[in-house]
């Protein structure tokens, strides 16, 4: 029973660190696409604990149409990872090949909506707290977030000073992972355990 408690304990470990990192290849190819402020301190940070692993990877897959894809091949490379460190665990198997691919890719683009989604609850928040205030990460939080939330505003216009755009912009990322992505995620795991 105990081995149960070790792999959870496991899970979580993984779980949180190859996240933790996987996320910080994602912001990074978020601010690259949003044109972010490179000199921004949270900009300088994120490249610099990036940069050993995406400045060898670009010498093999340059960025093309202003897509950083090192940064996101690291994402699933780090997802692939996980699955299978997990699978090592006491109590969990490895995923089958033509599975873990699948899984990978449903998790990178599970980790995009979360980020989306988690920026525009911190703006939201922020903007109730303290409105009108600036911090280098708030002004990267409204970057990375105009590419959502700016159409979601052509459609739904503040309403006597109210703006619902964020609201909006959740509900659809929600959607979003309801019908896209958990079905991608439950594909993956049908094939990867054969269920």
């Amino acid at each position: 029973m105990s081995g149960n408690y070790f792999s959870n304990a496991g899970v979580f470990l993984i779980q949180t660190l190859v996240g933790l990192y996987a996320l910080t290849f994602m912001l990074r190819f978020l601010l690259q696409l949003v044109r972010a402020d490179f000199y921004n301190p949270f900009s300088q940070f994120l490249v610099k604990v990036t940069n050993p692993l995406v400045k060898p990877l670009r010498r093999i897959i340059p960025g093309i149409g202003g897509i950083d894809w090192a940064s996101i091949i690291i994402v699933i490379l780090l997802m692939l990872a996980e699955f299978m460190l997990i699978g090592l665990l006491p109590k969990y198997s490895i995923p089958a090949p033509q599975g873990l691919f699948v899984l990978a890719l449903a998790e990178t683009l599970s980790l995009l909506t979360n980020v989306f989604l988690f920026s525009i609850i911190i703006q939201a928040i922020i903007s109730w707290i303290n409105p009108g205030s600036y911090n280098p990460i708030i002004g990267l939080l409204h970057q990375i977030t105009a590419p959502i939330l700016n159409p979601v505003r052509r459609v739904i216009p503040p309403i006597s000073g109210l703006d619902l755009s964020p609201m909006a912009a959740i509900i659809i990322l929600y959607l979003i992972t309801l019908l896209f992505i958990q079905p991608l995620i439950d594909f993956g795991q049908h094939l990867a355990y054969l269920q």
